[in-house]
């Protein structure tokens, strides 16, 4: 048996400028931390002619014949189409578990995706780097499965840790932010989520960003210029220790997001945000594409009580966590060992 496991993350500023469209034109840049909220991987070998994937999250079963071609559409699609990208038909039981709920908005597609990366290059002994793992995800995902989604996902997830990452034509750079530790401290002190209890998938928020950004719409463009300026001022506040002003920052932040496309927030998340403002928030946003999952928010310690309890009284649950750095990585290798025919870079 291997399990592996890769942590999703919590976007501070910057989401959107990840998408393609965005920043071949214009490069982009976000700030983001990984959570203690983890997707795992169970890989074994099993003696027969098929591939066999079950999903604890979607409460379904794949089953794969060697002797007919792997298809990577419908259910299970991403796990699928990473098998075929190694040449796996056969002989191979995957089960797939996440801590947090898919369509969340914690980038958990992505970290399934560099998570079953991580297990399936382990067993096939290819010692991919955190860079190389993150980029074959984004080709796996934007490539070959056409998903409209950005990369700070991927490298969130490979890499973990409190970064700014930053997206060029030329490729992705990811820089650790210098914090000291009272910071670092209070900052994941002051940080809270609570789970709306919607989910959704951020294919459609997406397509119609990327849309916009193709055809250069003015309010996405400027929106998306702005929260990309925002992650390079949140890395500065961070750094400086001035968390009053990032808390300021993260609402300037979810204001542009709104600007974004519709159906990034919706009646219940503006309610939500406002009540937790008026019990003593100082910001925060949704998490991901938005229309739903978690809702972020900033707020000092002396008013954690009075939000989480007006945010409950709406429906929303609150989620405890801590910052993780060590991104992608093995827990448990027996030494197991599968073949494939493709190149894994």
């Amino acid at each position: 048996m291997l399990i592996t496991r890769a942590p999703v993350r919590v976007s501070f500023a910057g989401g959107g400028t990840d998408l393609p469209a965005y920043y071949a034109q214009h490069g982009g840049a976000v700030v983001s931390t990984t959570i203690d909220k983890y997707f795992y991987v169970f890989l074994n070998v099993i003696a027969d002619e098929t591939i066999q994937i079950t999903s604890s999250d979607y409460r379904t079963f794949y089953r794969h014949d060697a002797d007919t071609p792997m298809l990577f559409d419908g259910d299970l699609s991403l796990p699928r189409a990473i098998l075929h990208h190694f040449g796996l038909t056969r002989g191979v039981s995957m089960f797939l578990a996440s801590e947090v709920p898919p369509g969340t908005g914690l980038g958990s597609s992505s970290t399934v995706a560099v998570a079953i990366i991580k297990a399936v290059t382990t067993a096939r002994g290819l010692m991919l780097s955190k860079q190389q793992i993150a980029e074959l995800a984004c080709q796996i995902e934007i490539e070959k499965m056409r998903e409209p989604i950005g990369k700070q996902d991927q490298f969130a997830a490979a890499f973990g840790g409190l970064n700014l990452i930053q997206f060029s034509r030329d490729g992705v750079t990811v820089e650790p932010l210098k914090l000291a530790t009272d910071t670092r401290r209070q900052l994941e002190t002051n940080l809270m989520l609570f789970f709306t209890g919607a989910t959704r998938a951020a294919s459609s928020i997406l397509r119609a960003q990327k849309q916009a950004s193709e055809q250069n719409e003015t309010q996405v463009v400027e929106a998306l210029h702005a929260v990309k300026q925002m992650a390079f001022e949140a890395k500065a506040c961070l750094e400086r220790g001035d968390l009053v002003q990032f808390g300021a920052l993260l609402d300037r932040a979810w204001q542009n997001k709104k600007r974004f496309a519709r159906g990034v927030s919706n009646a219940l998340i503006d309610e939500c945000y406002d009540l937790a403002l008026q019990n003593g928030a100082r910001g925060g946003k949704v998490t991901g594409a938005g229309g739903g999952g978690f809702l972020m928010i900033y707020c000092d310690a002396a008013h954690q009580l009075d939000v989480t309890q007006a945010l409950e009284s709406k429906g929303l649950k609150r989620m405890d966590f801590r910052f993780e750095s060590e991104g992608a990585r093995v827990l448990v290798n027996a030494g197991l060992r599968i073949a494939g025919s493709a190149d894994a870079t």
